[in-house]
């Protein structure tokens, strides 16, 4: 069996409120990108943790379907995902407790039916869906 790796590292100086850190990613498509408490928690400048789980769950989520779609013989023109992820503090701590993608696909030659059994099964079988241990909910709308 295959397996597949990828790093990405994170530097963080100071406080965790008024401390900085930069990320960066093994394909350098982040290179010391900056985040904060103010990116995190605020409107600040830069990205945080919480925003890259959500695209890389839209991303994933849209790939697994485009995959599903193709095997099943409709290959997709268009898939739009928004991934929204909802975190609550718990306890001292945060969670991230929910992430709810909405999804306008453009697919041609499909019936609803069909087009929703293989969306839940993207949902539920991409890798970022098996990983995060939060409630997942699809809004899935076939144009």
């Amino acid at each position: 069996m295959a397996s597949i790796r990828r790093t990405a590292s994170a530097h963080w100086q100071g406080t965790g409120k008024e401390g900085k850190g930069a990320l960066t990613t093994q394909s350098g498509t982040l290179s010391e990108t900056p985040y904060s408490f103010t990116a995190r928690f605020g409107d600040g400048k830069g990205t945080n943790p919480e925003e890259l789980i959500a695209a890389a769950h839209a991303g994933c989520f849209s790939m697994a379907l485009a995959f599903q779609l193709s095997g099943a013989g409709h290959p997709p023109d268009d898939l739009r995902t928004e991934a929204r992820l909802t975190m609550e503090q718990e306890g001292a701590g945060w969670k991230i407790s929910a992430v709810a993608l909405t999804l306008k696909a453009k697919v041609p030659g499909i019936d609803q039916a069909t087009f929703r059994k293989l969306a839940d099964e993207a949902k539920a079988n991409c890798p970022v869906s098996k990983v995060l241990n939060a409630s997942i909910s699809l809004d899935a709308t076939l144009e």
